[in-house]
């Protein structure tokens, strides 16, 4: 009892939900089912052959993202390129230079195209392995409707299982984190507003509600995510749910920001609490149409009140001059804009048409660009951002493309036995960077020789093939189920015990089996360690360093021209563009940075605070370049050089950082610049003399979002509390 206890509860620490045992039975007994009545109802070794290692490569291989219905859609949807590379596999299988040749292509277009987010990432393993059984001696172009029989068989036979057999539980869709971060910011936006509103108890209420919304909004911080988990791909509704992510770490900044102002003042504010309230049901409505669980509107009706009572407080803007009122007015304004980015975001997301998304703004950004355009053209534009060799995407897809071709040329060229299984081995074994691959290789290898030392015991003793048979489902259970728990080396050892079990029964099978399988993952494991220290050996660490700095660069650059635009001296707001592109390589960079062991040169800078800051330039630009027309503080000519001095200096303390960046340490310490001086007295002074129209407190929304970025230069220098690139930002 105590044994069975123990075993129980190493099981829920190793296996939460037992997700791993479940994948086991499964793939266990659809493996069993296929291969069974292939290789001995049928009489075929090809149908069993490709039955099996669909099976394999889709339920085992394959890391696909959502629920079991949506993982077996995917699988079914995949079918046509299954087909597709298993018949060009086959066809080159005729030369070794051209299965090669194919294996260069096949392996680059596989791995890039993982470029397309989480489903074709999940699919890639898959999908080598289709090409590379094909590419194989023996030549036979005429087994080719067998071959793709029993690959269709596995395949429907894994989709099926999926729905019907033992089902994972659905993980946490993204949306519904989105639609829980919403509710924790509306909640906490409304605890702000009973602040301003005098109400009674309501500051230890709403600390309570600020802890909440932290919590909830971690939860959709995207790179911290499991992959699978990530709206990452080129599709509008993944960019939108990116967009409505953004816009809820934007709003629960500024609401903390307004927690702060507040807290200097105890003037009550009852227009501002009305705002407030309005943009939080607006936030939670908006949350709730994302999760498919409300309809949208043509309006938000929330959001246009808030919108409206906003142009009448400015309106009043004289009746209450003083700088704290100024200061709130200015991130009220922020958080009812963000509120509306929201909106629309997730109506987009939720498959519905809006005004906002469907036509192109008269000035500023595009925001929701994406909306109007083909998914084809959402995916080329998505591939070709990728198509540097800076993008951690293309080095690792140039990497195992050249590793796997280089070891078909060795398997062909020396006639290796069962030569794919080199292949296989550099598939399992190949990391992004150098470091991580030297890690798995000793325990690999010692788990492929125990694996290989107990299958070659059995086969010295020349059991008959019923043996083979009956320890086939215990193998799998074994391979699929307790291997990946234990780690690299059993697993190793059991994926050995699986194939001879496997091979043994489709062709004569002798001591020499196991000989090759060693000789195949030593030759395997040389071609992958090779590949990781000759091709980008520091895997996405040296890419961070390098993208993260040209990202907060270009970034700096937006802060200086954005204030140029808004002051009238400059009407080509193109640094934007170069930090939108940025942020696409560095936060690429950082999502594989997480995976990789840490280079210690890289522990003196916190990586998630660079990417915060350079996305905090981002978001206040374009929301200030949206709302306003060039120009707009050109009526207050002191306060605008003002604001271009401190943008300048800005500009020049962000590029030193950058540049030092690329050491993966700051070696010398950047001071904040001095802000601009009385920007907000200025405009206290301006509507106390008569000035009343609204465009009258643009000068503080600029002077708020510099001085925000400006804080953000120390937080950058700051050592990092946690582990490098785990830092969590609150």
């Amino acid at each position: 009892m105590r044994l069975g206890r123990s075993v129980l509860g190493w099981l829920r620490r190793r296996d939460p939900g037992y997700r791993t045992g479940r994948r086991a039975a499964r793939l266990t007994l659809v493996a069993s089912v296929s291969f069974y009545g292939c290789r001995y109802g049928l009489g075929s070794t090809v149908l069993a052959t490709y039955a099996l290692f669909a099976t394999v490569a889709t339920g085992e291989f394959a890391q696909l993202p959502g629920d079991a219905s949506q993982r077996a859609r995917t699988l079914l949807a995949a079918l046509p390129m299954a087909w597709v590379l298993v018949a060009i596999g086959t066809v080159l299988a005729w030369s070794t230079w051209a299965a090669a040749a194919g294996m260069l292509v096949v392996g680059f277009a596989v791995a890039f195209a993982g470029v397309g987010g989480p489903r074709l990432v999940g699919l890639a393993n898959a999908f080598q392995l289709f090409y590379i059984l094909a590419c194989f001696p023996p030549y036979q172009p005429g087994t080719l409707p067998a071959r793709l029989a029993g690959l269709t068989l596995g395949i429907v036979l894994v989709s099926l299982a999926e729905v019907a057999l033992w089902p994972d539980p659905a993980p946490v869709a993204f949306p519904h984190r989105l639609g829980d971060a919403a509710r924790g910011v509306a909640a906490f936006l409304e605890g702000i507003a009973d602040v301003m509103s005098g109400q009674q108890g309501a500051d230890a209420e709403v600390a309570r509600r600020h802890t909440r919304a932290i919590r909830a909004v971690e939860q959709v911080r995207i790179l911290q995510l499991p992959p699978t988990q990530r709206p990452m791909s080129a599709s509008v509704r993944d960019r939108a749910l990116r967009d409505a992510a953004a816009a809820v770490h934007e709003m629960l900044a500024l609401a903390e920001s307004l927690a702060t102002e507040r807290g200097t003042t105890e003037t009550r504010d009852a227009d501002a609490a009305r705002l407030l309230r309005q943009s939080a049901a607006s936030i939670r409505s908006s949350g709730d149409i994302a999760l498919g669980e409300a309809q949208a509107a043509g309006t938000d009706d929330h959001l246009d009140a808030a919108g409206a009572a906003l142009e009448r407080r400015r309106a009043r803007a004289g009746q209450r001059a003083d700088a704290i009122r100024l200061r709130v007015d200015a991130i009220v304004q922020a958080v009812v804009e963000q509120a509306g980015i929201f909106a629309t975001a997730a109506r987009v997301a939720g498959g519905f048409r809006t005004r906002q998304a469907t036509e192109r703004p008269a000035t500023g950004p595009d925001q929701f660009w994406y909306a109007r355009r083909s998914v084809l053209s959402l995916y080329w534009q998505q591939f070709r951002a990728h198509l540097t060799p800076r993008s951690v995407y293309f080095e690792g897809a140039v990497r195992l493309a050249v590793a796997l071709a280089a070891a078909r040329i060795i398997a062909g060229t020396f006639n290796l036995l069962h030569g794919f299984w080199v292949l296989l081995a550099i598939l399992t074994l190949l990391r992004t960077s150098g470091a991580d691959t030297r890690t798995t290789l000793r325990p690999a290898l010692v788990g492929t020789l125990i694996g290989a030392v107990a299958g070659g015991l059995l086969l010295l003793s020349s059991p008959p093939p019923e043996i083979y048979a009956a320890l086939l489902p215990i193998s799998m259970v074994l391979a699929f189920g307790v291997g990946p728990l234990l780690g690299m080396g059993w697993s190793q050892a059991m994926l050995t015990l699986l194939l001879i079990f496997v091979f043994a029964q489709l062709t004569p099978a002798n001591w020499q089996l196991v000989g090759a399988r060693l000789v195949d993952v030593l030759i395997g494991a040389a071609v992958g360690v090779l590949a990781g220290l000759l091709m980008w050996p520091r895997g996405a660490s040296s890419e961070l360093r390098r993208n993260a700095a040209a990202y907060l660069g270009s970034a700096a650059e937006a802060i200086a021209q954005t204030v140029q635009v808004l002051a009238g001296k400059d009407r080509r707001p193109g640094a934007l563009d170069a930090a939108r592109r940025g942020k696409i390589l560095t936060d690429a960079s950082f999502a594989q940075y997480h995976f990789e062991r840490h280079d210690p040169r890289m522990s003196y800078v916190d990586w998630e605070v660079v990417l915060i800051a350079g996305n905090r330039i981002l978001q206040g630009a374009e929301a200030l370049l949206v709302r306003d027309r060039p120009g707009v503080l050109a009526s207050w000519p002191e306060s605008a050089a003002q604001l271009v001095g401190w943008a300048q200096r800005l500009r020049s303390a962000y590029a030193d950082l950058a540049r030092q960046l690329p050491q993966g340490q700051i070696r010398r310490p950047v001071a904040p610049p001095a802000a601009a001086p009385d920007i907000v007295d200025r405009v206290d002074e301006s509507i106390r003399s008569g000035e009343t129209r609204p465009e009258v407190l643009r000068p503080v929304e600029v002077d708020v979002w510099l001085a925000g970025l400006t804080g953000h230069i120390a937080r950058i220098q700051s050592p990092p509390t946690m582990p490098a690139g785990h830092r969590q930002k609150t």
